[in-house]
């Protein structure tokens, strides 16, 4: 299996990253903690034949979380966006 699939986890789905998408053309994905900027690149150009423009990575940090009586704390994950130059643009996130 190629290992670009085990940089992204799953793009982002939210009204900001949507709006983001629509303005810059701009894409969210979650990824792996461990990745740098290139491999995200690199991933994300193998993966859906594009060509990236510029990658911003955001180190999203864990949070505490309470269920009554019980305290633990949600996992921190790490966030790229990812700019593609234009006239591109991922169809399968487009159709969602």
């Amino acid at each position: 299996m190629n290992q670009s699939y085990n940089i992204l986890n799953r793009p982002i789905l939210t009204e900001k990253a949507t709006a983001a998408r629509e303005a810059t053309n701009t894409y969210t994905f979650r990824v792996v903690p461990g990745a740098t900027k290139v491999q995200i690149r690199q991933a994300v150009e193998s993966i859906f034949s594009v060509h990236v423009k510029s990658v911003r990575t955001v180190s999203v940090p864990s949070r505490p979380k309470r269920q009554g009586a019980f305290q633990g704390r949600r996992s921190g994950w790490k966030k790229a966006y990812v700019s593609l130059k234009a006239g591109e643009s991922i169809a399968l996130i487009e159709n969602i």
